[in-house]
């Protein structure tokens, strides 16, 4: 069984947790960074990205999550965590851990009473997939090795680039488990390649 930890800076880590655990991995909460040495695969969460860059800096976790995502592990970003995975931001030359190659706006969507539900089509699921958005983000670039996995309104709102996987929405929100089940068998599968 893999374990897969959330980063419990800020965000809806329970929700994360119980999606996590409710499809077969085990979860963790990491308020800690020598506990990115027990996990298998990382989820950041939605939340204030700037406020989570700022807890980022306080507890000391920039360079323990830049080494985890250049180590080759699984990373799943939701809302602001799409946005500190991000290579640039349109405001702001530089973006935070640069995981993927692709330049997120924040807020695309525009402010909190914006907030709407959508059922998404995404590359390797199935069914249609239930989105929350909240103060959402979008990818405005991509470079050549970033896949777009799903669009809304021809608006990029989920990508996946090797290890690494990012939406502009929330999952853990709904009760449509299958971003969780996408991002699980990535784990398990990083976790045969390293066995």
């Amino acid at each position: 069984m893999v374990t897969i930890g959330v980063l419990a800076l800020q965000g809806a880590v329970s929700e994360h947790i119980k999606m996590i655990e409710d499809n077969g991995a085990k979860g963790l909460t990491i308020k800690r960074t020598d506990q990115l040495d027990a996990i298998d695969g990382l989820i950041i969460p939605g939340g204030e990205s700037t406020t989570m860059r700022r807890l980022i800096d306080k507890y000391h976790f920039f360079e323990p999550l830049k080494a985890f995502g250049q180590a080759g592990k699984p990373v799943f970003g939701t809302c602001a965590g799409m946005i500190l995975m991000a290579g640039a931001l349109t405001d702001k030359k530089e973006g935070h851990l640069g995981f993927m190659n692709m330049v997120v706006e924040r807020n695309a969507f525009g402010r909190q009473r914006e907030s709407f539900e959508a059922h998404l089509s995404v590359m390797g699921i199935p069914e249609y997939v239930e989105a929350i958005f909240i103060r959402a983000p979008l990818v405005q670039e991509v470079g050549e090795e970033v896949d777009v996995v799903s669009v809304y309104d021809d608006e990029i709102v989920a990508v996946r680039q090797g290890p690494f996987l990012a939406c502009s929405f929330h999952p853990e929100l709904t009760d449509d488990p299958s971003m969780h089940q996408l991002f699980i068998q990535m784990v398990e599968e990083y976790a045969e390649l390293e066995a």
